[in-house]
Order: C-alpha cells, then sequence, then structure tokens
C-alpha cells in the first residue's frame, strides 16, 4: 500500500506545484501568498509518504485529498484534479491493502511450506 499511496503524493506534489504557477497569473493572488500555500501543501505531500503506514497516516491522506479538492475555490480546475487524485487515493489504498494482504499469504504459505521439508 504504501508504494501506491506514495506514488499519488508525488503526483499531487507536482500537480500542486503547477497549480502554483497558474494560481500565480490570478492578480487578485500575491505572489508570496501563492507559494507559500502551494509550498505548505508541496511539503505535505511529502511528508504524508513517510507517515501512511502509520496509524491515521491513510486517514491525513484523506483529509489532504479533501483540502485538494477545496482548492477549487481558489483555482476552478482543482476540482477536477482533486477528484481525479481522490479517486488515485482511493484506488492506492484499496488495491495496496489487497496487495499487502497477497504478499502476506504468499509469505505464510511459502513459510508453512518451507518448515515442512
Amino acid at each position: 500500500m504504501r508504494t501506491l499511496c506514495a506514488s499519488t503524493l508525488i503526483g499531487e506534489f507536482f500537480v500542486i506545484g503547477f497549480a502554483g504557477l497558474v494560481a500565480m497569473k490570478d492578480p487578485d493572488l500575491s505572489m508570496a501568498t501563492v507559494w507559500t500555500v502551494s509550498g505548505i501543501a508541496m511539503v505535505l505531500s511529502i511528508l504524508l509518504c513517510g507517515v501512511i503506514t502509520r496509524p491515521g497516516g491513510v486517514q491525513l491522506g484523506w483529509a489532504f485529498q479533501i483540502a485538494l479538492i477545496a482548492s477549487g475555490f481558489v483555482l476552478p480546475a482543482m476540482f477536477f484534479m482533486g477528484a481525479i487524485f481522490a479517486a488515485l487515493w482511493w484506488a492506492s489504498v484499496h488495491y495496496g491493502r489487497k496487495i499487502d494482504e497477497a504478499k502476506a499469504r504468499f509469505a505464510a504459505q511459502a513459510e508453512a511450506g518451507g518448515n515442512a521439508a
């Protein structure tokens, strides 16, 4: 699960950076504000990669997805991008857990087969 979720978060890192470039063109937003918010969000996406497997890590990831969708109120294209990444986050968590279960099952079978010999 960690690899899939981290891949999603790294993708979000780049999307947030590109969204910051687009948001700079908005005359109502100062460059300092755009890059402060974008920079914090980019750092959070990297830090979340390290806490995915810890208790509450997946829930923090969901909170991050909600924040990404909510950024659409500032940059409307982020409604779409946030929804795409929320779907990717769901798939990463769902299928990542299935992969982890399968790996554990195969490891248990290999260990049981090794002990029988």
